[in-house]
């Protein structure tokens, strides 16, 4: 061997030799400085975590009934990590098990499959550790088949389980919300960082404003597994925290009657006529009872509704279209506080406020002619009514249109003036509206509120600039003459243009003026009250499930009108009249017991293009010292003297028990925070002081 091979032999040598010392030296590290370390992570590994839900929190009416809370139901699960070895053998399982509970094969493989993927719903979307649930409410037979055969049933139990229960049914549906599972999306959302894959949560009503306060902390339990994924031991547990419980300012008593006296009133509307002789439709309606001082939501009512439970154990995908079916009107729409309507002459308590803060006189003498005219438009009175010289008082007790007419041309006569001067538009009666109010979310502590509409001149310019192509577009494909296309070619030209009937339509609650139950609520009790706009408040305290109150509700002003104080007991004045004999009002409360509560109020009739008319009455009570707001709306039902007037007045009689009616707040006295027993049980709550 010579020299050079010597060399690279040795170098070899060394080579080999610091290999095996850094070997041993990285093994030394491992197996003892580090192996502690390297132990503990290894059997984490072999860990998963088994999640158990918490039990959610009730939702309670003021005076502590239940309108949402849990039930025990039986519950049907697969265990996937339990079922037996082998293809063959599950299935086997599985086939036996979809005969008992009444599913098809397929239908149960796919909804114990894990979601991702591939995997679509209906499919588990929790771990893989986590029994499936394949069946809610279980009858008893089912669970027994399961229990007296469990050799057959391997993976599979049938145990009582906590679900969501609705003792009132229907009752404040669109107020309480449903449940859903959440989804990977929003799991992926920073607001749900805390949540897990198999949590329900509130998806509309209170159920979703309050998801934080009702869901508590679901338990954790991590089981160690082995290498095939079998359990092998649990190695800690944490207890699942329940959720703290919601008291609501909503009467269940108040809700009850506010839903019977709507129902009672599409029912009454459909057995009339219109004017042409056609039937009312009455498709949808909604009324609204508010503590006027407080703006505390003592009823909030929509129609049609839902019944809540379809969600439990979730809803299908048939069930769920039928709720958002127009041709079913929407039932999951709330119209309390979603529908947006032209409010007719229940608008004229803004009308007046802004005609009177602009320099109107309140002892001034008005025309009321059977029409307004203007460049060669007409604009009617209701039902082509001659009045002759009116107060003003007398304007809003007997609702002369022309007279609010001319107040709208005029302020609309003095913007034009102002604006060839080079001066902004000062536009009274849309910020009047706005102050009260409308064209904005009332703030209630609900999802998913409608803000209305106000039109003034920037809301027609920009809405002009939006649809300008579709109105030019009209003008050269509709027929020449027709009526759509002379309509379609006057926008095109010249659409942003604020003309003075659009002035007109507004000062009566016509024209392109929405407004939803719930503004118009609000602003007669802000006309009630001496001024103060406040944002309607459902939740009235948040209680621990052992009774600990943890938070209260206080209410919510917003702002005050800018209107003066003696404005308003004038409006006040005039609102009382319209329930008396010479009032719009006046046959629907003929014989009402006014010597223990006056009711004052305003009637509403708006037409719609192309839908039979909408019907309006906005009310407080006791006229000299208000207490609650109560106001109504039917759709397609013609007068409101006709159909909401009565509605609003059976819920009166309901409130303070008249007329041969249980009261349900006797006396109008909510009661104090209900309190609740040990057992968690909720305790009578006593009357407390005037709303």
């Amino acid at each position: 061997m010579n020299d050079r091979s010597r060399r690279r032999l040795f170098v070899l040598r060394i080579v080999v030799v610091s290999l095996l010392a850094t070997l041993s030296g990285r093994l030394w590290y491992l197996q003892v400085l580090a192996g502690g370390q390297y132990s503990a992570a290894a059997a984490e590994n072999g860990v998963r975590e088994v999640i158990s839900p918490a039990t959610r929190g009730q939702i309670l009416d003021d005076k502590g009934v239940p309108l949402v809370r849990n039930r025990t139901a039986l519950v049907v699960s697969v265990d996937r990590a339990a079922l037996p070895p082998g293809s063959a053998a599950r299935e086997t399982v599985l086939r036996r098990l979809a005969g008992v509970i009444g599913l098809s094969y397929d239908d149960l493989r796919q909804r114990i499959q894990i979601c991702g993927g591939a995997v679509k719903p209906p499919c588990w979307n929790g771990s893989p550790y986590q029994p499936v649930p394949v069946k809610d409410d279980a009858t008893p037979v089912i669970a027994l088949a399961i229990a007296e055969h469990r050799e057959d049933f391997p993976g599979v139990t049938a145990e009582l389980a906590g679900v969501r229960d609705y003792p009132q049914g229907m009752l404040a549906a669109h107020s309480l919300g449903y449940l859903s599972p959440i989804s990977d999306t929003e799991l992926k959302d920073p607001r749900y960082r805390d949540y897990q894959r198999t949590d329900l949560i509130g998806r509309s009503g209170l159920e979703q404003t309050n998801d934080a306060t009702l869901r508590g902390q679901p338990g954790v339990r991590a089981v160690t597994v082995d290498h095939v994924g079998t359990v092998t031991g649990v190695r800690r547990e944490t207890p699942a925290v329940p959720g703290d419980n919601l008291v609501l300012n909503l009467d269940a008593g108040v809700q009850k009657v506010t839903e019977d006296a709507l129902a009672a009133a599409m029912t009454s509307a459909r057995a009339t006529t219109d004017r042409d002789g056609s039937r009312f439709r009455a498709p949808t309606g909604a009324a609204v009872v508010l503590a006027a001082k407080t703006g505390r939501v003592v009823a909030l009512a929509s129609a049609p509704s839902y019944d809540p439970s379809v969600f439990v154990g979730g809803i299908s995908t048939a069930d769920f279209q039928a709720l958002n079916d127009p041709a079913a009107n929407v039932p999951l729409l709330s119209r309390a506080t979603q529908g947006q309507f032209a409010p007719g002459s229940t608008f004229k308590i803004v009308s007046t406020t802004a005609a009177v803060t602009d320099g109107a006189s309140t002892r001034g003498i008005y025309s009321c002619p059977s029409s307004f005219d203007i460049g060669g438009q007409s604009f009617q009175n209701f039902e082509g009514e001659t009045l002759g010289p009116l107060t003003l008082h007398t304007a809003l007790v007997k609702s002369c249109d022309t007279i609010f007419y001319q107040f709208g041309y005029n302020e609309w006569l003095a913007d034009e003036a102002r604006i060839k001067a080079k001066q902004p538009p000062t536009q009274p009666m849309v910020t009047m509206a706005k102050a009260f109010g409308f064209g904005q979310p009332t703030g209630i502590d609900l999802p998913g509120e409608s803000a209305g509409q106000m039109v003034d001149r920037a809301y027609k310019l920009a809405d002009w600039q939006a649809r300008k192509a579709d109105y030019c577009a009209g003008a050269k494909s509709r027929p020449k003459g027709d009526y759509l296309q002379r309509i379609d070619a006057e926008n095109c030209v010249d659409g942003y243009v604020y003309r003075g009937g659009d002035a007109v339509l507004f000062a009566i609650g016509q024209g392109d003026a929405l407004v939803t139950p719930l503004q118009l609520a609000v602003a007669y009790a802000a006309v009630a009250n001496g001024g103060t706009v406040f944002a309607p408040q459902l939740a009235k305290a948040v209680m621990s499930p052992t009774g600990q109150v943890l938070r209260t509700f206080e209410p919510r002003p917003v702002r005050q009108l800018p209107a003066d104080p003696s404005t308003l007991a004038f409006i006040r004045d005039a609102l009382a009249d319209v329930t008396g004999p010479e009032g719009t009002a006046g046959g629907a409360y003929a014989g009402f017991p006014f010597d223990t509560l006056k009711v004052a109020g305003k009637t509403g009739t708006a037409q719609v293009e192309g839908h039979q008319d909408t019907s309006w009455f906005a009310s407080y009570a006791p006229a000299n010292d208000p207490q609650y707001v109560v106001a109504g709306m039917v759709t397609e039902a013609g007068q409101g003297a006709m159909v909401s007037a009565p509605m609003t007045r059976a819920i009166w009689d309901g409130i303070y028990g008249l007329e041969g009616h249980p009261a349900a707040l006797p006396g109008g006295r909510p009661p104090d925070l209900p309190t609740m027993a040990p057992d968690g049980s909720v305790l009578p709550a006593r009357p407390g002081p005037a709303p």
